[in-house]
């Protein structure tokens, strides 16, 4: 065979090949798609990484295995992600340009877990760098939860929520706990085909594998099937009144939104409702700002008629005359006057014109926030949403509302939409005294597409972790109770006008989870950051020598 023969076999070898694993990532990437929900295929994600590893056991330089890792997650972000432009006829341009941006960010993410199984194997060899890989991918997962573009919405344990039994675990290990089971068994499967496939041998790590798959399982069941206790309840009122989200902030709809809402509401209080919550930014005016005087007396009224309290979403501002008390982050108007604009929860309650308020701490990225405002602040002017919404301020601390309505005295988490899928976030408020999370949000935006049925899933982790019941309130759905076992007691359907009331359960108890939140992401980025530490003095040594 001459130079030209063999230099035309290695090309077609070497295109069969790189077809080949690029179909492999393609299969991987939508197995981890076809997991998440709203769509039943959840079992997909246990072997979901297989194919991958096929593909990345072979190559040997970081920029090749990040190539082929980085289209592997596009492809499971565009299945599972793809709504989150809107896509809706009167959709803002500005929030499909961000939704797009997300769409190819998300996938920069796995590079971490790539980047970190390339350093391990370089020095510590290749199974060593398999073992690892979990740590590896929580810590990506982890960094992803706390920088200032935070979207961990697609994370691993999120995947799982219709496995109820499984994901009982999560009160010990949480949901990052729940990924590093997950792509555990994903490696040892991928062990165990190894070992199948060069000897048709049963490997031990196919045993280990199932008792991975197992342990959870039976632990769920005792969990699930635990003697009741005869815990103190609540009756809650929730509203859903299915304003269009473009609409409601346009002039002159105040009035009638008022109405409805209180026709809902009070519908519930027929119900025998002893709390009644409205939904994300329930009404379009920062309320206690000044100039709705008459609606706020409304609201007092109306709490004070019926014996209720009533939890609602709602803008709210706070306005500094004198400058030099005005906060770093404060915005000026155009007649001077500085302010801090929150997306707020307040609290309206019988026998008190006290309001407590809770501002949004977790903010959206260039949706409610441009990610590093504080160090590029003109980006605040050019970016917005036509319906002004993506400057808000960050709330400056978290907040557990008291209530104590009918000679009962609880407390309760107040959290406003995106803040839902932070499970440390929400934790604090537990360990704060929380005894039953609210999740007030307005997920109309993305009309019946997946993500409404995502966000509402993801409670589901929530409910679990600090076992605590989850009530949610929705502008256009899905509003729902969620019992602290994970199990939806009721819920609504998209887009319809309706309100319910349901007898939602307290809880104090305060797992393991809700006390250690943090612990195995931290371990598992000191893991890491110890392959980057052993990969770089390696690399010292070898250019000494």
């Amino acid at each position: 065979m001459n130079n030209n023969q063999y230099t035309v076999k290695l090309n077609i070898d070497l295109k069969r090949e790189r077809r080949k694993d690029l179909l492999l990532a393609l299969i991987s990437g939508i197995m981890f798609g076809l997991a998440f929900p709203p769509l039943p295929f959840f079992p997909l994600l246990f072997a979901a990484l297989i194919p991958y590893f096929i593909i990345i056991e072979k190559r040997n330089s970081l920029s090749s295995i990040n190539r082929i890792t980085y289209f592997t997650f596009f492809i499971y972000t565009i299945i599972s992600g793809y709504w989150v432009g809107s896509w809706q006829p009167e959709a803002d341009v500005f929030l499909m340009i961000a939704g797009s941006a997300l769409l190819f960010f998300n996938p920069i993410l796995f590079l971490i877990p790539s980047s970190l199984y390339y350093l391990a194997f370089k020095s510590f060899g290749r199974k060593t760098a398999l073992l690892l890989f979990p740590l590896f991918w929580v810590t990506s997962e982890y960094l992803y939860s706390v920088t200032d573009i935070k979207f961990p919405w697609l994370t691993t344990g999120h995947s799982l929520s219709y496995f109820n039994s499984f994901i009982q675990i999560a009160d010990i290990i949480g949901s990052f706990g729940i990924g590093i089971v997950v792509i555990y068994i994903n490696v040892l499967f991928y062990i165990s085909y190894k070992k199948f496939v060069s000897g048709f041998k049963i490997s031990r790590a196919l045993y280990i594998s199932i008792l991975l798959l197992v342990v959870p399982i039976i632990y769920g069941v005792v969990r699930t099937n635990e003697t009741k206790s005869n815990a103190l309840k609540v009756k809650i009122g929730v509203v859903q009144p299915n304003f269009n989200p473009w609409q409601k902030w346009e002039a002159g709809n105040l009035s009638d939104q008022l109405e409805l809402y209180l026709s809902l509401s009070n519908k519930e209080i027929m119900n025998g409702a002893e709390l009644i919550i409205w939904p994300e930014t329930a009404l379009p005016v920062y309320l206690l700002g000044g100039g709705y005087e008459n609606v706020v007396q409304r609201i007092h009224n109306f709490c004070e008629t019926n014996n209720v309290f009533l939890l609602t979403g709602m803008p709210h501002a706070n306005f500094y005359f004198d400058s030099t008390k005005a906060p770093k982050d404060a915005k000026k108007t155009a007649s001077g006057t500085y302010y801090t604009s929150y997306n707020s929860i307040l609290l309206f309650q019988p026998g008190s014109n006290d309001v407590p308020m809770y501002g949004k701490i977790k903010l959206v990225p260039f949706g409610e926030k441009v990610p590093f405002i504080e160090q590029v602040p003109f980006l605040g002017d050019l970016i917005k949403w036509g319906v002004g919404i993506s400057s808000w301020n960050e709330g400056p601390e978290q907040k557990v509302f008291e209530i104590s309505p009918n000679n009962k005295s609880f407390r309760i988490a107040g959290l406003v939409c995106f803040e839902s899928i932070f499970p440390r976030f929400i934790s604090d408020f537990v360990i704060n005294g929380a005894e039953l999370i609210v999740v007030v949000t307005n997920d109309s935006w993305y009309g019946d597409s997946s993500g409404p049925y995502q966000h509402k899933e993801i409670s589901v982790l929530r409910a679990i972790e600090n076992r605590r019941t989850v009530v949610r309130s929705a502008n256009g759905g899905i509003s729902c109770v969620i019992d602290k076992y994970g199990n939806t007691l009721i819920d609504t359907k998209m887009y319809t006008r309706t309100s319910f009331t349901y007898e939602a359960e307290l809880n104090s108890e305060i797992t393991f989870y809700t006390k250690t939140a943090n612990v195995l992401p931290v371990l598992s980025l000191i893991a890491s950051i110890f392959v980057m530490f052993a990969f770089t003095i390696n690399k010292l040594k070898k250019k000494i020598k």
